[in-house]
């Protein structure tokens, strides 16, 4: 095989490897899904705070 069809060969195989590691991360790390408790607004500024951060 000459030079060309080598290279050719490795940089297909390194980019489906490189790939199927990303795809591997993205399936098996959890997702961090934070809670958050919402407290009922006392007040009005308090009210309009809290549709502003929504």
């Amino acid at each position: 095989m000459n030079n060309f069809k080598l290279k050719l060969i490795l940089t297909i195989l390194s980019s489906i490897i490189f790939s199927f590691i990303f795809i591997l991360l993205a399936l098996v790390l959890p997702t961090t899904s934070e809670k958050t408790f919402n407290t009922k607004p006392k007040g009005l500024l308090q009210a309009v705070s809290q549709s502003i951060k929504e």
